[in-house]
């Protein structure tokens, strides 16, 4: 069994802040813990526009707090996303999260990550993998 907060990863190698700046996230669950996903609170900042594409993770996101714009670039469909609201990329959809009020949110994905990923040019994740 494994027990353990968000407060206690703050600032340590599970606290991965974006080289955008546009986002942080507390990765709870990695791959190493070798369950098949991960878990991630991340909080994406208001007045940003980040641009993803999870070219090789499924993921689901629920919005605890704040406001934002999602639009999927595929179809050019646009959803607001509030508390309570989940979105789940599971065709790989690329998509942009225009963040009005700072976006608190929690984050499951599949294949887990390692902790160690930030977007790319093209905003994916690489998929990496943890060594046996």
């Amino acid at each position: 069994m494994i027990v353990r907060s968000f407060k206690e990863i703050e600032g340590t190698d599970r606290h991965v802040k974006s080289a955008s700046g546009t986002w942080e996230s507390k990765r709870i669950v990695l791959a190493k813990e070798k369950v098949g996903f991960s878990v991630h609170e991340t909080i994406l900042y208001a007045g940003t526009e980040t641009d993803m594409w999870y070219a090789n993770h499924i993921e689901a996101v629920v919005c605890t707090k704040g406001d934002a714009e999602l639009t999927d670039r595929e179809t050019g469909k646009t959803y607001r996303i509030t508390p309570g609201t989940m979105y789940l990329l599971d065709g790989h959809e690329r998509h942009t999260l225009k963040v009005k009020e700072d976006f608190h949110c929690i984050c499951v994905f599949n294949p887990p990550v390692t902790g160690r990923e930030d977007h790319d040019e093209n905003g994916v994740y690489p998929l990496l993998t943890e060594e046996v």
